[in-house]
């Protein structure tokens, strides 16, 4: 009897796919891409909520009854803190605790940690009036931040900005509301993450 996998996403707006099904969104198409391999795997389950910074993503993991264990966790969060002109320092120290309670979560094995790296909404066109080339330097310090701990925890990095700095002028790459993703756009991350889980199998 081979064990189904379990897979823990922590994040935000982008997490839950916010203006879009709740099927079509990173986590659950990357469990879709997972299963058409032929491997178990339960549906995610999912921390995460719209508008969430990073401290209260920790605030939440204190209350929420999780399982033990997961064999994966995924961690997106930060745009919030970007958006709400908070500060690095309390970012840095905030994904910090988030990285180890993931590997923790993740039962102690960094590897199966898996950070994405936040998406540039300064492309968007909801942000036009908005500065985006700041909006650039600022996503850019915050991702530095996620990528040196993931270095120095030996966690998985993904890196999703790039590409939404190329896509995000098409509309079919975003949500109705022009400031969130489309399916096609997190089919394109969710292939990124379930490789990495399949390859870690």
């Amino acid at each position: 009897m081979h064990h189904t996998i379990n897979y823990l996403a922590l994040g935000d707006s982008y997490t839950i796919g916010e203006a879009v099904p709740l099927h079509e969104s990173y986590p659950y198409i990357a469990t879709q891409l997972i299963r058409q391999q032929k491997i178990a795997i339960h549906a995610p389950e999912i921390v995460a909520q719209t508008g969430w910074t990073s401290s209260e993503l920790a605030e939440h993991l204190l209350k929420t009854n999780l399982n033990a264990s997961y064999d994966f966790v995924s961690l997106l969060i930060g745009v919030n803190n970007q958006y709400r002109h908070l500060s690095l320092d309390n970012f840095r120290n905030d994904f910090e605790y988030l990285l180890k309670k993931s590997i923790h979560l993740a039962n102690g094995h960094p590897e199966k940690v898996i950070v994405l790296s936040i998406p540039d909404w300064g492309c968007t066109p909801y942000a036009k009036e908005k500065n985006p080339a700041m909006i650039a330097v600022e996503i850019d310090a915050f991702n530095h931040v996620c990528k040196e701990y993931a270095n120095q925890y030996h966690t998985q990095f993904i890196d999703i900005t790039t590409e939404t700095r190329k896509e995000s002028h098409r509309l079919s790459s975003l949500a109705a509301d022009q400031l969130h993703y489309s399916a096609e756009t997190y089919l394109k991350w969710a292939n990124q993450l379930a490789e990495v889980m399949i390859g870690l199998l």
